[in-house]
């Protein structure tokens, strides 16, 4: 499944994504994207060995995190 993780902290490492998925329990991430790297709000989209319970969980718990300076947009992704 995919989660959107917007509002990132520009240079944030792939490394860093996986380790907070892991530390709020959120599954193996398969996959990493970075996308609009280069504006005021980086985001990435993150390919995540879950189940549907698990996603929204995770999405509950990190949608508006603050981290690393930033408060975090997350998204669970349907497509």
């Amino acid at each position: 499944m995919k989660l959107w993780v917007g509002n990132i902290a520009p240079g944030t490492s792939d490394d860093e994504l996986r380790a907070l998925i892991e530390k709020y329990g959120g599954g193996e991430v398969l996959s990493v994207q970075h996308v609009a790297d280069d504006g005021p709000r980086p985001a990435a989209i993150l390919d995540i060995a879950a189940t549907t319970e698990t996603m929204f969980r995770l999405t509950q718990r990190l949608n508006g995190m603050h981290w690393k300076g930033r408060s975090l947009t997350v998204q669970s992704m349907t497509r």
